[in-house]
């Protein structure tokens, strides 16, 4: 590894750091195109890196939002629940997906998590976890799982807005949530991409490591950011990462069908 891919993984940890805080998310989603634009990491194993960078950045925003009692421990359990089965799921996907439909589903992904971050989304507070309540949260902690071991991110860019919309959250108590759900998710992909060979742990460590400074200080500036504002940001950060990819599939694929 070069001095200039040792600089440019500091930069994508910083960036992915913050986001981490300010968004409740892991950071993968700056990391996986991150890794692949800047650092030119093969598609798979950039999504597997993403996965093993996301753990020590997910725990050090958790630990901001735990402090300030902004996590529904409850929530998280039944979530955690669904999330470790998904999470082996996902990546045993990731090992055998062509390059193609997984750059697809990113970046379609990330349009849509784009898209729904220009609508307000909030919550009044949960009701009583019956059994159904608990089902769909396990169901809820699958999807996002079997996400993230497929796509090297930490699955909260869909748990918060659910959280909020179908279980009454609230936004800032459905992040911290999201990060204790993000943490097992991770190791649990983790491991299984580290068995399938999809994971730099060098870089993963380089990336993480640099991105837990900036998840305290973006933590600190959730709390002081109007959510309108953040949202909108994120959003155009997302939507155009997400053109970028497509274009590169639509690309790589007129090439193929060229040759």
């Amino acid at each position: 590894m070069s001095s200039r891919d040792r600089l440019l993984l500091l930069v994508v940890g910083l960036g992915a750091g913050f986001l981490s805080g300010v968004f409740g998310v892991g950071g993968g989603i700056l990391v996986v195109p991150g890794l692949m634009m800047f650092v030119r990491m093969e598609q798979r194993r950039a999504h597997g890196t993403s996965l093993a960078a996301v753990l020590p950045i997910a725990v050090a925003s958790l630990v901001t939002y735990w402090a300030h009692d902004h996590v529904d421990w409850p929530v998280a359990l039944w979530l955690s629940i669904g999330a470790l089965a998904g999470a082996f799921v996902g990546a045993s996907l990731l090992a055998i997906i062509s390059k193609r439909n997984l750059a697809l589903v990113f970046a379609i992904v990330l349009a849509i998590v784009g898209i729904r971050l220009f609508f307000t989304v909030s919550g009044d507070g949960r009701g009583e976890i019956t059994v159904l309540v608990a089902l769909a949260y396990v169901l809820l902690g699958l999807v996002t799982g079997a996400l993230s071991g497929l796509l090297g991110i930490g699955g909260g860019a869909i748990m918060v807005p659910i959280m909020a919309v179908l279980f009454g959250i609230p936004s800032v108590i459905a992040k911290g949530t999201s990060l204790a759900v993000i943490i097992p998710t991770a190791l649990m992909g983790t491991v299984r991409n580290r068995s399938n060979a999809n994971v730099d742990i060098t870089a993963a460590v380089v990336v993480g490591v640099t991105g837990v400074v900036m998840a305290v200080v973006g933590a600190w500036v959730s709390a002081r950011m109007s959510d309108a504002v953040s949202n909108a940001l994120f959003a155009v950060l997302l939507i155009a990462v997400a053109v970028r990819m497509l274009r590169q599939a639509w690309k790589e694929t007129t090439s193929a069908r060229g040759q």
